[in-house]
């Protein structure tokens, strides 16, 4: 009986391990694209282990700061600089538009967000009628999500009356100017062979013809298509007029987003936290005021993390599952893949693991009573990825834990919607920092620098050494965290050439009084 229990166990598990070598045949779809920001398998197979375990334990053990020892919260010093935009400067609209200007606009949130503005600077140059901009559907979230979903599409056309002419629709003579018309065939109204940074000029010799022509153009693709070089003083100012005072998200998002401030600021007891009623729950007073946090974006998805080619510690298969990740998405055409994880780090090209940043954020001081609100999508190896982080700072929230539902039902699914609500409640922390570079880490640089609020750079070349240094103490680490981010807090830093004025506001938008 014994023997032949025990041949059974072996056969069972010899049709097992034969299962599970077959499994991605049988299941492809589990190991391809579609999954972008889902957790791998591979990461559930091979939980990801603290891989700075020394400094790990040393910052659990760390003391809580006490208010008075610290200037972690202390606003950034005013250094004089204030926006250049006067929003009560009434400018003046030529007599005639040149006609209608289409701009159709891929990317997520903050790619498109940029592309708006940079519409509108284009019709200015034009003098031209801008259509509200047609947003493409992403094919990573594919969300379907359009400006008027989005932004508050009144308030965009009040606030720039004065600057371009705006419609929210074609008239009826043009109502064939569409995304499927553009589709089909070559079009004489289309312009597609935008460069990438055209300058102004280029607008007027290839797309103004377009217009004079027809009365219609439609530049697709548009993302990026703008020079930052080169324009007036009225053009760039009036790009960061559309950034920071004309994009205001729609009505819904920012109720929410004040809600989940709120929450954040005046904590629920953790029984009532889940009512359907969690809304009208808020808490409206708190003995010493409202309480102070940071946001974290945690941009941590599959795309990510196969494109950057660093090792992540999920062992060898996880490095197989996003070399196949690479191979299907992109043919193997990643540029880091052809250097090695140390190399990629010490030149702090590998984003920073929710155990690494978690490990900047205590060596800068932040204590395991700092509210962190955590803003990003699905992170790549899920909760067991995130678990590290969590146990740094206990007191982490995100946009489920903080809501019921229902409450979250509108926006469900959509991840412009979802990203807008995080960019609220960004521009309303105390402290903004990211985990690596993209396009909301350069949003939010950009647009708090406008307001000069503090927002924490991560060296990711330092830290890519320091990480590396598996011998270093905790002391030691600390003291080169912290001299390497005295000056990456928000400081004001000018725009060099090429640079985007949406990450470096200044000096084109933001002067020095």
């Amino acid at each position: 009986m014994v023997m032949g229990l025990g041949y059974h166990s072996n056969r069972v598990g010899a049709v097992a391990g034969v299962f599970v070598l077959l499994f991605p045949v049988f299941l492809p779809g589990l190991f391809s694209p579609l999954g972008h920001a889902s957790p791998s398998t591979f990461s559930e197979w091979n939980t990801p282990k603290p891989r700075h375990l020394r400094l790990l334990k040393s910052a659990l053990q760390r003391q809580s700061s006490k208010p008075d020892q610290s200037d972690l919260w202390a606003p950034l010093a005013d250094e004089g600089w204030r926006p250049c935009v006067d929003s009560s400067k009434a400018s003046s609209l030529p007599g005639k538009s040149e006609g209608y200007i289409q701009v159709f606009l891929d990317g997520g949130l903050n790619q498109q967000r940029m592309g708006i503005c940079d519409a509108v600077a284009v019709a200015k140059i034009l003098n031209a009628t801008l259509v509200i901009p047609h947003l493409e559907i992403n094919p990573v979230w594919k969300d379907s999500s359009s400006f008027i979903d989005i932004f508050d599409v009144d308030h965009f056309i009040d606030v720039l009356k004065n600057d371009i002419s705006i419609v929210k629709e074609l008239p009826a003579e043009f109502s064939w100017s569409t995304r499927e018309y553009y589709a089909t065939a070559i079009r004489a109204t289309r312009v597609k062979t935008a460069p990438v940074h055209a300058s102004a000029n280029w607008y007027l010799d290839n797309v103004l013809p377009v217009l004079q022509s027809y009365g219609i153009a439609a530049i697709a693709p548009f993302s990026h298509r703008l020079a930052f070089e080169n324009l007036s003083d009225e053009i760039q100012r009036l790009r960061c007029k559309v950034n920071f005072q004309a994009l205001t998200f729609v009505p819904h998002i920012r109720v929410l987003g004040d809600t989940l401030i709120n929450r954040l600021q005046y904590p629920l007891n953790k029984k009532e936290s889940k009512e359907d009623n969690y809304l009208s729950m808020t808490t409206d007073a708190n003995e010493q005021g409202p309480l102070k946090f940071v946001v974290l974006h945690l941009r941590f998805d599959k795309d990510m993390a196969a494109h950057s080619a660093c090792d992540f510690g999920g062992g060898k298969a996880e490095k197989l599952a996003l070399a196949k990740y690479r191979q299907v998405l992109w043919q193997g055409r990643v540029l880091n893949s052809q250097f090695t994880d140390e190399e990629l780090r010490s030149q702090g090209r590998c984003p920073l693991t929710p155990e690494e940043i978690g490990l900047l954020l205590a060596a800068l001081g932040f204590d395991n009573n700092t509210r962190l609100y955590l803003a990003s999508h699905k992170v790549y190896g899920g909760e067991a990825r995130i678990s590290t982080l969590r146990s740094l700072f206990p007191l982490m929230e995100d946009k489920k834990s903080l809501t019921s539902g229902n409450e979250l039902a509108q926006i469900k699914g959509k991840a412009s919607l979802l990203a807008a609500v995080d960019y609220y409640v960004s521009m309303h922390s105390d402290i903004f920092i990211s985990a690596s570079p993209g396009n909301m880490h350069n949003a939010m640089v950009g647009h708090r620098t406008y307001g000069n609020l503090k927002t924490i750079r991560p060296n990711m070349a330092l830290l890519g050494q320091l990480f590396m240094n598996k011998s270093i103490i905790w002391s030691d680490f600390q003291q080169a965290t912290v001299e390497g981010h005295k000056n990456r807090q928000g400081q004001i830093r000018l725009r060099k050439p090429k640079q985007s004025i949406y990450t470096y506001p200044a000096p084109d938008c933001v002067c020095h009084a």
